[in-house]
């Protein structure tokens, strides 16, 4: 009889190192009745044959936080447990083959430095000196981390179990979690049968974490959550004992798809090829236990002639193992962390895409002190399964997508690039009529997104680079449009949710920081806020009626939004409803738009009647829609909202209305390089749950006179105290170099912080930023009292300093 507990505080399904990791860590905070299961052995999944490779610097601060924190924790675990690790500070050295990728490293070493993170950029002679089996001859440059490392996935994950185990933690393996009891938005427990077969029983529990790696789509099923990952096979080949090999950094050549790692005198050439095989798309066998798939060499074969001319060596060298095997990938190769959406007490740590190793210990760490608070301790929003829409789910769409997931580790990670596969799932009502003008799409939670619109010859494709894109000056034309004349632009893909009962004012002055006891037709821009004043969401809400009002929410946090009102619902009699793809939404902005709603609709479109911040129901052609006066973009305009099945209508009206005006169709880059030069806020950059409201400028949009409100007690005393730090917004004075994100921010030839967002002004003639400067007891003139530089791969720029918006900073024109 297997030796369980008929009860549990959490029950974590997966013993591979995530889910000891997660063990480990909720036993460092004091949690009793913790017990793992897993259905084989301890790594057997996943974990086991992992290459090992432990790096520092990923693509965010949070997330470099976590693999900083991994490599620490790894270092420190065989002195506890006793259970040697393998964990060794090598470096790692990154090289480019060409310029594109040669800007790529070096802008991810200007991030480095702006992470905390030791680095240093390296010519090919240097690479040669460190790495002496190199073959340089078409080497451009080379990017060193010296506390870079690599260690023993088994051990590590093994070690993690121990210190699970000596903080009290239950784990069991060969044990299978068969069904997940459920009641409402909450599991009740777990039954689970011994793999001979002659043990079974049912543990109660207050949650559950899914750590199921390949399996976590499988068992989130059976938890009612939605966990979208996908199996792929990943190759690699371990050479025999090469004489006289001691010590390497690890090396990644990623215009070879390739990486390489010395292990006890072996060299191991693993791949991530632009073209992967997905795995298992009909199940994972029943049997999976330290598994190895049927080897493919041709599939390899071309990897393996670039690396024996990029490390000759590898030449003589015989090869020991040829291997094959499978690792989970999700659809936009970030992992899953967090409390699944659809149920209130299951959560997820899954979908690892092959760094799972250097991930765990940090993502351990935080998913426990998540479920310790009941908050998350930092910004996760990379990574957080709410990101996840549901029919991401899909196992067509999955297996699709994750042909390409996996190369994109090792492809050029260019500005605006967009995914190839997995395409056209979402449309828009107006989807047909912007192709047939020109649009050239892009994709964000499944939507297809006009992102900019080709001139007649032009190709309809993007063209990737780190300087000006082949459609820069398409966006600049439509960026001219809205500020000279008049656009028009597809916001159907925003989220649209309808809050509505008898509490709904009730509701929405306790969820928001905005005063929502406002007449029908007005619309408010509000955020919500955690209990430290963090930005959860940032909307805009209309009230439509007594008892009704419609929130505007970003596409892609659609669902964690709608989710963060549902959890907050408390006794509040409210309906939350989904209704983003009942109407379409396009955008009429420029000096000239009330001009051009005259001419397409009869309503009064004047001051008196509508003023900014209002909404009212119109005629339009032959149809009817809502006009809600707001605007993203910083210029006189409105948002016509239209049911689907009038939207082809609509936008044929207003489009016939506009050709005697130069109405020019536009596309999400305008919006965003418009928004930027505004200074305008964006969710996921600008703000997010770590930044307080007050520091990000945004306490004008928060009544605290209100009653009771979540976050009301944070920002009252942050107002007391005045922002720790500031958003400010940044222009290059030299129109030249080009700003995305992350470009590290100095202040008085100090490191202070790093941009959030970047993009190019069009007006303004020069790359804009805006990112966070520490002030604490600083005045506002303290703080641009100051010389500022942005660190531009490697080069510093001077740049101006503004709080307020360098681009009409009165708002006059969205009021005319």
């Amino acid at each position: 009889m297997a030796d369980l507990p008929n009860k549990a505080r959490v029950v974590i399904i997966g013993g591979g190192v995530v889910g000891c990791s997660v063990a480990y860590h909720l036993t460092k905070l004091g949690w009793k009745d913790v017990v793992l299961l897993e259905r084989k052995q301890l790594t057997s999944g996943t974990t086991w044959h992992a290459a090992g490779l432990i790096a520092q610097l990923r693509a965010t601060a949070n997330m470099t936080k976590l693999a900083k924190y991994s490599q620490e924790l790894y270092g420190n675990l065989e002195a506890e447990t006793g259970v040697a690790t393998g964990f060794k500070r090598c470096g790692s050295i990154t090289v480019a083959l060409t310029e594109e990728r040669k800007e790529e490293i070096y802008r991810q070493a200007a991030m480095a430095r702006a992470f905390g993170v030791e680095v240093e950029e390296i010519s090919p002679s240097e690479v040669k000196a460190r790495y002496e089996h190199l073959n340089i001859e078409d080497v451009k440059a080379g990017v060193w981390l010296p506390l870079d490392g690599q260690g023993d996935p088994a051990n590590i994950a093994l070690a993690l179990a121990k210190g699970a185990r000596q903080g009290g933690a239950i784990v069991k393996e060969r044990i299978k979690v068969t069904n997940i009891a459920k009641s409402g938005r909450k599991v009740t427990g777990v039954d689970w049968v011994s793999d001979d077969g002659n043990s079974q029983g049912h543990i109660a529990c207050d949650m559950i974490v899914n750590c199921a790696g390949m399996w976590g789509h499988e068992v989130g099923r059976m938890a009612g959550v939605n966990v979208p990952l996908h199996a792929c096979e990943h190759f690699y080949i371990v050479t025999e004992g090469i004489q006289g090999l001691t010590q390497m950094p690890v090396l990644r050549v990623p215009d070879e798809c390739a990486y390489y790692k010395e292990d006890a005198g072996k060299i191991l050439l693993g791949a991530f090829e632009p073209n992967a095989k997905p795995w298992a798309m009909n199940g994972i066998p029943d049997s999976f236990e330290f598994d190895q798939l049927p080897e493919d060499f041709d599939h390899f074969e071309p990897i393996l002639e670039a690396a024996c001319n990029r490390v000759p060596m590898l030449a003589e060298a015989g090869i020991h193992t040829f291997f094959n095997g499978p690792e989970s990938f999700s659809p936009d190769d970030a992992y899953h962390l967090g409390l699944a959406p659809e149920m209130d007490n299951v959560w997820v740590a899954a979908g690892f895409n092959s760094i799972g190793i250097q991930s765990a210990g940090g993502a351990g760490m935080a998913l426990a002190q998540w479920m310790t608070d009941g908050e998350r301790p930092f910004d996760l929003g990379d990574v957080d399964i709410s990101r996840m829409q549901p029919f991401q789910g899909n196992k067509t769409y999955l297996f699709e997508r994750s042909k390409e997931t996996l190369g994109l580790l090792y492809a050029d990670h260019f500005p605006y690039r967009q995914k190839a596969t997995a395409r056209g799932v979402r449309r828009t009502p107006f989807h047909h009529h912007l192709k047939e003008q020109g649009a050239v799409f892009g994709e964000l939670a499944g939507w297809e997104r006009a992102n900019w619109f080709a001139n007649e010859g032009q190709e309809r494709e993007y063209q990737y680079t780190w300087k000006r894109q082949n459609w820069f000056e398409n966006s600049a034309a439509e960026h001219r449009a809205v500020r000279e004349n008049v656009g028009m632009y597809d916001m159907s893909s925003f989220g649209k949710i309808r809050v509505e009962g008898p509490d709904a004012e009730a509701f929405m002055n306790y969820v928001g920081g905005g005063d929502y006891s406002v007449p029908n037709g007005k619309i408010v821009y509000t955020q919500f806020l955690n209990r430290n004043g963090g930005i959860e969401a940032d909307v805009t809400v209309t009230r439509l009626t007594e008892t009704a009002y419609l929130v505007v929410t970003p596409a892609a946090t659609r669902l964690a939004d709608q989710t963060w009102m549902q959890r907050h619902r408390g006794n509040f009699n409210v309906v939350i409803t989904d209704v983003t793809a009942g109407e379409g939404v396009l955008a009429i902005m420029g000096p000239n738009a009330r001009k051009l709603l005259e001419k397409a609709s009869p309503a009064d479109f004047s001051n008196a009647v509508n003023p900014f911040g209002t909404a009212q129901e119109i005629e339009l052609g032959m149809g009817l829609a809502r006009a809600h006066r707001v605007t993203y973009v910083g210029e006189l305009g409105w948002e016509i909202y239209v049911s689907s099945d009038m939207a082809g209508h609509a936008f044929e009206t207003l489009w016939d209305a506009g050709q005697d005006m130069g109405l020019k169709l536009c596309g999400m880059h305008m919006m965003d390089s418009c928004r930027i030069e505004k200074g305008f806020r964006h969710f996921g950059h600008d703000i997010t749950s770590e930044d307080h409201v007050v520091d990000a400028g945004l306490g004008f949009a928060v009544k605290t006179q209100k009653d009771d409100f979540i976050g009301k007690e944070a920002v009252l005393k942050r107002k007391e105290t005045g922002p720790q730090s500031r958003l400010l917004q940044f222009k290059l004075t030299d129109p030249e170099p080009l700003l995305f994100h992350n470009e590290p921010i100095l202040r008085d030839g100090e490191y202070v912080g790093y941009l959030c967002s970047g993009n190019y002004g069009h007006t303004l003639g020069a790359a804009i930023g805006m990112g966070y400067v520490p002030c604490a007891n600083e005045s506002a003139a303290d703080v641009l009292n100051s010389t500022y530089e942005i660190d531009v791969m490697g080069t510093r720029v001077r740049a101006e300093a503004s709080l307020r918006p360098l681009y009409d900073p009165k708002s006059e024109r969205v009021k005319v």
